[in-house]
């Protein structure tokens, strides 16, 4: 498959559809967040887009010109008082709206997006776990939830919802040793079809057990073969009520911080390294297209599972101290209450294209490694 060809496969219409929906949404309720709070406090607020770029339509509403913008990549809200006045050749600190707040009042406004964006995620997770339950692992099982087509799988009659229990007439075990690891019995498909020769697998479909024998060749010309199915460990559901689903959902917000801060860690440490080996921590946009793309494919409370990550991704990635992002913004309106008095204007003006500038070589970077892919 050429690189060309890789990309288009995984930019599917509904990927994209999906994406940009998705994005968009969480965008504009991260900036209407920002809205509220300096509407709240009253500060003015002078124009709110849907969309980046090009104006297409325009409409003054309580004070703001609402705005509808041609490219559906998210949106912005301009605060007044938190850019600079320019005049002419001049610029100069604004003393007004955002600027004539205390460090309470600019906190607050620029936490709103990135909490919006936190409380999506928490009720989308809530949602899913009162409706679907909360489903634990069972590493005694494999459950099959994508099988290619014209694959081997398909040709042995495998099907999406099929649960393997055995191998070789063997049920599968908690866990057994590979290589010297020692790993969860579902991963145990994979260590059988490393090796060449005659397998059984025993499935559960529908309440029945069906056998499925074949002769496997694990390589052919050097070149490792795949069954071609997507699969994981067994699950067990366990249903909740909804005050049983916030519990749990927050608790899953909490569980994830150190696994985003590590993603975010281990990012970090490839841009500055200039490392383009992907990892599972981070995608980019053509990746997160495919996601979405699969996540669409598997039904509706998937693609609200994949909506979730991506507000949770948005909050934490905002409340990061880098200047020009929420959290950097925070930052320097706390170090001002430390020193006892705010950084000049030119002081944040160098800081903040400083951090805007490394946001944009950090999504450069990840662009150029979610294309790298396709080499």
């Amino acid at each position: 498959m050429s690189f060309f060809q890789g990309i288009a496969s995984a930019l599917t219409p509904a990927g994209l559809l999906w994406t940009l929906l998705i994005i968009t949404v969480a965008t504009f309720l991260h900036e209407l967040a920002h809205y509220a709070l300096a509407r709240r406090q009253g500060v003015k607020v002078n124009s709110f887009s849907i969309g980046m770029g090009p104006v297409l339509a325009r409409r003054m509403w309580r004070g703001t010109e609402w705005r509808l913008s041609l490219l559906p990549i998210g949106g912005y809200v301009e605060i007044d008082g938190m850019a600079p006045d320019i005049e002419g050749d001049s610029v100069r600190a604004p003393t007004r709206g955002f600027a004539a707040l205390g460090a309470p009042g600019k906190v607050a406004v620029l936490l709103a997006g990135p909490v919006m964006n936190l409380l999506v995620a928490f009720l989308i997770i809530t949602a899913t776990l009162n409706a679907n339950g909360l489903s634990t692992p069972v590493n005694t099982q494999i459950s099959i939830s994508q099988v290619l087509p014209d694959s081997r799988a398909q040709a042995l009659g495998l099907k999406v919802g099929d649960t393997i229990t055995a191998i070789d007439n063997q049920p599968l075990p908690e866990t057994y040793q590979d290589a010297g690891q020692v790993k969860p019995g579902w991963q145990r498909l994979a260590s059988v079809l490393a090796v060449s020769g005659p397998h059984t697998l025993t499935l559960e479909r529908a309440g029945q057990l069906v056998q499925v024998p074949f002769t496997w060749t694990a390589s052919v010309g050097g070149v490792q073969q795949k069954l071609g199915v997507a699969y994981g460990p067994g699950l067990s559901t366990t249903p909740l009520n909804l005050p049983q689903a916030a519990s749990q959902a927050g608790k899953t917000l909490v569980g994830a911080v150190p696994q985003v801060l590590n993603a975010f860690k281990n990012l970090f440490v490839r841009f500055f390294t200039l490392n383009l080996k992907t990892d599972e921590g981070v995608v980019g946009p053509v990746g997160t297209v495919q996601v979405v793309s699969q996540a669409a494919s598997l039904g509706g409370w998937t693609l609200l599972g994949i909506a979730a990550a991506i507000n949770l991704s948005l909050g934490f990635f905002n409340l990061l101290p880098i200047p020009g992002l929420d959290g950097g913004r925070i930052l320097l309106v706390i170090v001002g209450v430390l020193r006892g008095r705010p950084l000049t204007f030119a002081q944040e003006q160098v800081v903040t294209a400083a951090g805007f500038g490394l946001v944009m070589l950090l999504t450069a970077f990840v662009l150029v490694r979610d294309l790298a892919r396709f080499f």
